[in-house]
Formats: structure tokens, sequence, C-alpha cells
């Protein structure tokens, strides 16, 4: 199943993903981890849904591993 980042419904806690980090949004620099929370109240985000990460780090999701 192909999972959009931009789709709150399509991201779930504990699902490995790469994300942007906010100071990393000009050079596009990915960062991995596992979600630990969802940080997005809305169904959907146009730049990715935002989640926090197990090791803290806060950013938007941009693909699904």
């Amino acid at each position: 199943m192909i999972r959009n980042p931009k789709l709150r419904e399509d991201i779930e806690i504990g699902l490995n993903v790469n994300i942007v980090l906010k100071q990393d949004q000009r050079s596009g620099k990915l960062t991995n981890g596992i979600v630990k929370r969802l940080l997005t109240n809305s169904p959907t985000h146009p730049h990715g849904i935002k989640v926090q990460l197990q090791n803290g780090q806060v950013g938007r999701v941009k693909e699904v591993v």
C-alpha cells in the first residue's frame, strides 16, 4: 500500500518515515526516524503531516519508508 505523506490517515505511530526538519527546509535534507506523535490535527497538509519522532525531532513527513 502506498502511503501519502500529506494525508493524516496514512501516517501512523510506529511508522518509519523520512521528515524534513524546520532548519533543513531550504536544503531539503531528510531525517529518518520512527513516528512517536502526530502533531498535525487537520486531515491533510500541503507540505506533509507534522510529526514528532521517537528521538524528539519534529518535522513534516516527506516519505514513508
